[in-house]
């Protein structure tokens, strides 16, 4: 998927909803303790260890993954808004970023 607008990344909707919050790159466990009520993490995939964070998030992004990926059943658990597969998130948005993300479309807004 790809967008002619710079500031949008396409993915895979994998979590119904919109939402709109700071972007919070996490790569990592490490990460954790960075991410706040609210933030959309922006991750590379996701897996068990990842649920305690997505339970304070207020949506997800991934690089990898489709609609049977971790991140997305954890996501659609949890009523997250979430995109997944969008191939490059964690080096396109910066930390802290304001984002919109439609997990119905799949698509993220850079604002």
């Amino acid at each position: 998927f790809t967008s002619d607008d710079a500031n949008v990344l396409m993915g895979t909707g994998a979590s119904a909803g919109v939402v709109r919050g700071p972007a919070r790159v996490a790569l990592g466990p490490a990460d954790f303790g960075r991410i706040r009520a609210g933030d959309i993490i922006v991750c590379p995939s996701s897996n068990p260890s990842w649920v305690p964070v997505f339970t304070v998030a207020a949506g997800l992004v991934t690089n990898t993954g489709g609609i049977l990926s971790h991140a997305a059943v954890v996501a659609r658990e949890f009523g997250l808004p979430a995109v997944v597969g969008t191939g490059d998130a964690t080096t396109r948005i910066a930390d802290g970023r304001l984002l919109e993300i439609d997990g119905t479309k799949g698509t993220v807004h850079l604002l």
